[in-house]
C-alpha cells in the first residue's frame, strides 16, 4: 500500500491498524537540537483520545505514547523519530457481522474492490484510529513551529449537525467536550447529541482552524502552494468531505471590492483570503474550515450488499462516535501544524536569504502593536472563520 507519507522534508510514514497490537509513525526531517519529551506529545494525544465524555465512543484508551528513536538526552538528534501507541480496547467481535457485508457510506466496499483483502475489525487501516499518530507527530511541528517561528495552531467546532457555535472566545474550548467556543451553546449541544445517540444515528461537524504568526513567504505559487497541501492534509482526515480556506464557498457571492484584501501601511484591513495568496503565506492569520460527515457505523438498519452481490440489511453495533467531529479538533490543528513545519523548512532550504526593500505589515489592523489575539483579522467580525 502506497500513500502513507505526508510531506517532503519534514515528513510522516504511519502504520497500523484500528484492531492490530498497535499504531505509529515515523518522523524525519526534524531538526536537531529540538527538546522533546513525551509529555511534549502526550498533552494532545489527551484531548483526542476516546472515552472522555458520554458524547464519544467509550473505547477506553490511554494512548500513551512511546519514543523509541531520534531523542538523546532530551532533545531531538536529527535522525527519524519512531513514535508508538500499543491498542489497549480492542473489541473485534463488535464487527462479526461485517466480515461479507459493507456499511453505508464506509470505505468497506472501496476498499475491498481495491485490495481485495480487508481487515473487517474496526475498519483496520481506514479507521480514523490512525489519526492518533498524526496528532503524536503534529505535537512535534507545532513545538518547533512556536519556538522557531512564534506560530500559534488553535482550533474549534464551529457547527454540529444543524447548531451553528458561534466563536466568543479561545479559553472557552478546553472547558467543554465540544471544542466549543462559546459556553452558552453547550448545554444546546448536549441535548442534541443525547438525543441523537438514544436514535443510535450520527451527525457530522464543521471544525475552523486557524494558524498566528505565520511569517510571509511560505509556500509557492504553483505545485506547492501552501493552500493546496493544507486542503490536501485536511481532505485526508477520516471522514473530511469539504475544506474551506479563508471565506471559502462565500467567495462566490462576494465582489472583488470586498473580497481583495486591502493592505494599508498598518497592516491588512481584512482577511477573506484566509493567509494565503497566490499559494504563499501573507504574514495574516491562516484560516482553515473543514466539513465532517457523519459517522457511518450506526445502529439505525440500511440497506447494502454482500461480497456475493446480494442485498443486506446492515447495522452496527459496538462503540462508535455518534459525531466523529467532536474529536476531530486536534486532528486538524495537528494536520495544520505538519504542513506548516514542511513548508517553514523548505522556505529555508531555498529562500532564507531573501530580502527585500518592502517592509513586512501586520496581519491586520487591528493587531498592530498588540500580542496574539484569537480575534479575526476581519476588523468587522469576530469569528476567525468569517475574517
Amino acid at each position: 500500500m502506497a500513500g502513507n507519507t505526508l510531506g517532503r522534508v519534514f515528513t510522516v510514514t504511519s502504520f497500523g491498524e484500528s484492531h492490530g497490537p498497535a499504531i505509529g509513525c515515523v518522523v524525519d526531517g526534524c531538526p536537531p537540537g529540538l527538546a522533546l519529551s513525551t509529555e511534549d506529545i502526550q498533552q494532545d494525544l489527551d484531548r483526542r483520545k476516546p472515552g472522555t465524555s458520554r458524547h464519544v465512543t467509550q473505547r477506553q484508551e490511554s494512548d500513551r505514547v512511546e519514543i523509541l528513536s531520534g531523542v538523546f538526552e532530551g532533545r531531538t538528534t536529527g535522525t527519524p523519530i519512531a513514535l508508538l501507541i500499543r491498542n489497549e480496547d480492542q473489541r473485534s467481535r463488535d464487527y462479526g457481522n461485517l466480515i461479507d457485508t459493507f456499511r453505508p457510506g464506509h470505505a468497506d466496499y472501496t476498499y475491498w474492490q481495491k485490495y481485495g483483502i480487508r481487515d473487517h475489525r474496526g475498519g483496520g487501516r481506514s479507521s480514523a484510529r490512525e489519526t492518533a499518530v498524526r496528532v503524536a507527530a503534529g505535537a512535534i511541528a507545532r513545538k518547533w513551529l512556536h519556538e522557531k517561528h512564534g506560530v500559534v495552531i488553535r482550533g474549534y467546532v464551529s457547527q454540529l449537525g444543524p447548531i451553528d457555535v458561534p466563536f466568543t472566545n479561545w479559553a472557552t474550548v478546553a472547558t467543554n467536550p465540544f471544542f466549543a467556543a462559546d459556553t452558552e451553546v453547550v448545554g444546546k449541544l448536549e441535548a442534541y447529541m443525547d438525543e441523537l445517540r438514544k436514535a443510535g444515528d450520527s451527525v457530522g461537524a464543521k471544525i475552523t482552524t486557524v494558524a498566528e504568526h505565520v511569517p510571509v513567504g511560505w509556500g509557492a505559487p504553483v505545485y506547492a502552494k501552501l493552500d493546496a497541501d493544507l486542503a490536501g492534509a485536511m481532505m485526508s482526515i477520516n471522514a473530511v468531505k469539504a475544506v474551506e480556506i479563508g471565506a471559502g464557498f462565500a467567495s462566490v457571492a462576494q465582489r472583488g471590492s470586498e473580497h481583495g484584501d486591502e493592505l494599508t501601511p498598518e497592516g491588512f484591513v481584512t482577511n477573506h483570503a484566509g493567509g494565503i495568496l497566490g499559494g504563499i503565506s501573507t504574514g495574516q492569520d491562516i484560516i482553515v474550515t473543514i466539513g465532517i460527515k457523519p459517522t457511518s457505523s450506526i445502529r439505525v438498519p440500511r440497506r447494502s450488499i454482500d461480497k456475493a452481490g446480494k442485498p443486506q440489511s446492515v447495522e452496527t453495533n459496538g462503540r462508535h462516535d455518534p459525531c466523529v467531529g467532536i474529536r476531530a479538533t486536534p486532528i486538524a490543528e495537528a494536520m495544520m501544524a505538519l504542513v506548516l513545519m514542511d513548508h517553514a523548512l523548505l522556505h529555508r532550504a531555498q529562500n532564507a536569504d531573501v530580502k527585500t526593500a518592502t517592509p513586512k505589515i501586520a496581519g491586520s489592523i487591528n493587531k498592530v502593536g498588540v500580542s496574539a489575539s484569537p480575534k479575526a483579522s476581519s476588523k468587522s467580525n469576530a469569528s476567525p472563520a468569517k475574517a
